[in-house]
Formats: C-alpha cells, sequence, structure tokens
C-alpha cells in the first residue's frame, strides 16, 4: 500500500495502523510539512519503506492501494505557498492517478477540511 503525505498527522497514523493489520506499506512524503518524527518508529518495521519524494513526480512504486494524502494541510501552510499547493493537489493527484491506472489499483483520495478555505 502507498500512502502519499505519509509523514503527515493523518498519513503517519493510517501507515501505523495499516502496519497493525499486516500490511506492507510504502509512505511517500518530502518533508515539506510532513514530519520524520512522526514516522521514525515505524521504521524498524521490515515491512515498511519510506520514500522521500514529491507527490507530483513521476511515481515508480508497485502497490495495490493508494491513499493519496499528500497535501499541506493548515491555512498557514497554503497562504504560504499557494502555487505549490496547487500543484500538490492537482498535479499530485495525477501522478498518483497514472500509478493506479497503470498497475490497476485504487485510490483513496482524502484531506481535511482546510484545503476548502476559511473553516
Amino acid at each position: 500500500m502507498l500512502v502519499t503525505g505519509g509523514a503527515g498527522f493523518i498519513g503517519s497514523h493510517l501507515c501505523e495502523r495499516l502496519l497493525e493489520q499486516g500490511q506492507a506499506v510504502v509512505a511517500l512524503d518530502n518533508y515539506k510539512t510532513g514530519r520524520p518524527a512522526n514516522i521514525h518508529h515505524l521504521r524498524r518495521n521490515p515491512t515498511f519503506q519510506v520514500l522521500e519524494q514529491d507527490v507530483t513526480a513521476p511515481l515508480d512504486v508497485e502497490v495495490d492501494q493508494i491513499y493519496n494524502l499528500a497535501c499541506p494541510a493548515s491555512p498557514v501552510q497554503y497562504q504560504r505557498d499557494p502555487i505549490g499547493t496547487l500543484q500538490t493537489s492537482v498535479l499530485g493527484a495525477l501522478a498518483v492517478l497514472r500509478l493506479a491506472e497503470d498497475g490497476g489499483v485504487t485510490v483513496l483520495q482524502a484531506s481535511t477540511s482546510e484545503v476548502y478555505g476559511e473553516p
């Protein structure tokens, strides 16, 4: 399974849960807003892998499911870099969908409510 934004708050908890269920997990994160400390404890698990990469770059990994959580998730973060946020949301989703199409896998697209503006 691939979790984009895997070092973020939600992504890191999802990685932890999937590993607890016996799944092999690849966490992809560029650490722009995610924190390596969020997944540090998971690195001991031999079925956990980390790819330090931007989700907008072409993805080359074999997985059976994709959870796309990659996106700055607070107004401060996306107001600081609105173009980068848009690129992550749009180009990142396209990269994920291309990987899914090539591998015939399912994608869950998710985000926090802040991406819609003022809560």
